[in-house]
């Protein structure tokens, strides 16, 4: 599995970057403009800047509504200052076929600039709470609109986790779906280390966390902290691993 660390500013890049060896992907977002709340053009560039060359950058590109057009111009942007995962949350599709279309252009958009850029295509578990499309049609989604892998985040950032809207067997489909469809697939939603030894069992390829590895678990008034990401990197390569075990066995 890869982790995927969400800093919102430039200074916790920096305490990203102390704890590189422990995680895989320095996600920008901005927390204040929700699940997916997409940071400026030049904090993106800062925080490339800042992190080891080595480390790919992500970029949310926000809630976004369904106006291709508008979604598409954000994606770019993104690209351009220098993220290279593009992440697309579809909170104002209603319908498998806008969410297509909204992740056609940004594949087009994205990929006509940097061909060799990851785009995911990201949903809610929460789904039902904010009228957007089903959980579960992210991967064909992501599948039919080019994209690279599909994700599942949580909208409401009440306290209540992935697993209290998809329960771990419905996640299990998702990532099934996903990896028959060729996709990578991306779990997060107030994730904590309880949670790991399920994450790891159905098989998820990436691991989004912010609150887990924030002072506090907050991932508004908290902050990063290396120790955070290196303990939850741990405990995460620990289930890894003894699922192989088991598996193996």
């Amino acid at each position: 599995m890869l982790l995927l660390i969400s800093p919102d500013s430039v200074e916790e890049a920096l305490d990203c970057a102390k704890a590189a060896e422990h995680l895989d992907i320095v996600d920008v977002k901005k927390p204040d403009e929700g699940s997916l709340g997409a940071n400026f053009p030049w904090v993106i560039r800062e925080i490339r800047a800042a992190v080891p060359a080595d480390k790919p950058v992500s970029a949310t590109v926000g809630d976004v509504p369904y106006k291709p057009g508008t979604v598409a111009q954000a994606a770019l942007g993104a690209v351009v200052s220098g993220a290279t995962y593009i992440k697309v949350g579809l909170y104002g599709c209603t319908t498998p076929d806008q969410a297509i279309e909204v992740m056609r252009g940004v594949v087009r958009a994205v990929k006509d600039y940097r061909p060799d850029a990851f785009v995911v295509a990201s949903g809610y578990a929460d789904a039902h709470r904010v009228g957007c499309v089903n959980p579960l049609a992210l991967p064909d989604i992501a599948h039919r609109s080019g994209s690279d892998a599909a994700m599942l985040d949580t909208a409401v950032k009440d306290g209540t986790r992935l697993f209290d809207h998809v329960p771990p067997e419905s996640c299990a489909e998702f990532v099934r779906r996903a990896h028959e469809a060729g996709l990578l697939a991306a779990l997060a939603g107030s994730v904590r280390t309880a949670d790991l030894g399920e994450l790891a069992r159905i098989g998820t390829d990436i691991i989004g966390v912010r609150g887990a590895v924030c002072e506090g678990g907050d991932r508004n008034a908290g902050r990063i902290r290396p120790e955070l990401v290196a303990a939850f990197r741990a405990e995460m390569d620990r289930h890894v691993q003894e699922h192989a075990a088991a598996a193996a066995g």
